[in-house]
């Protein structure tokens, strides 16, 4: 009869905070990384907390347009890595969803990722990586998730929607200007037509007493 002490822990995966550095720091050390330039960045991590709330894990995820990179994992025990990589995995997407992501990338090797459906990228499919991204380094994988012409295609046509939008959004607004001072100048006129009416009524009018002798 199974207890509650057989079933897998469970871990909660959230974004990193300026809380966690210190946390992350460690954990980056240990697999020496340039832990210099991932502190800039991170706002790229998730992290997965255990039911005490420490911090086990954390990955990396950076996204440019379409595409997203999975990088840097790191665990405070790689025991329970097999464990908390689905918990991380889950959370990452989330993250795809959210951005529209239509291609992942990883150097990350381990089998789970490739159970995931990561493969190997050959030299046709690395020229779709971003530069900033190192196209010169080895070992990448990939995963395809979307069709990225069609991607392409409905980015373009959206973009030109935007501009179009802008524009039109422009002209009226300088359509509206003008009417504004076209109406404006018409009201002074009127304004100005009305009080020269009512000068001449008057002296028109003038009572016969306060005539000149």
């Amino acid at each position: 009869m199974s207890t509650s002490s057989d079933k897998p822990p469970t871990y909660r995966v959230r974004r990193a905070t300026l809380d966690d550095l210190e946390a992350l720091t460690a954990l980056w050390n240990a697999m020496n990384y340039a832990t210099a330039d991932l502190k800039n960045r991170l706002t790229e991590f998730q992290v997965a907390e255990d039911a005490q709330g420490q911090i086990v894990a954390t990955v990396g995820f950076q996204h440019f347009q379409r595409q997203g990179l999975i990088h840097s994992e790191a665990f405070a025990d790689y025991a329970i890595a097999d464990q908390v990589r689905p918990s991380l995995w889950e959370r990452i997407k989330v993250l795809v969803m959210n951005h529209g992501i239509a291609r992942l990338w990883t150097r990350e090797s381990v089998p789970f990722w490739t159970q995931t459906g990561f493969q190997s990228a050959d030299r046709s499919t690395l020229e779709r990586l971003p530069e900033a991204w190192d196209r010169a380094a080895t070992g990448w994988f990939t995963l395809r998730l979307k069709d990225e012409e069609v991607m392409l295609t409905l980015d373009k046509e959206f973009a030109l929607f935007k501009e179009t939008e802008k524009q039109t959004t422009s002209d009226t607004l300088a359509q509206t200007r003008t009417l504004k001072t076209t109406l404006t100048t018409v009201g002074i006129l009127i304004a100005l037509a009305l009080i020269g009416a009512a000068v001449y009524v008057l002296l028109v009018q003038r009572p016969a007493g306060l005539s000149s002798p």
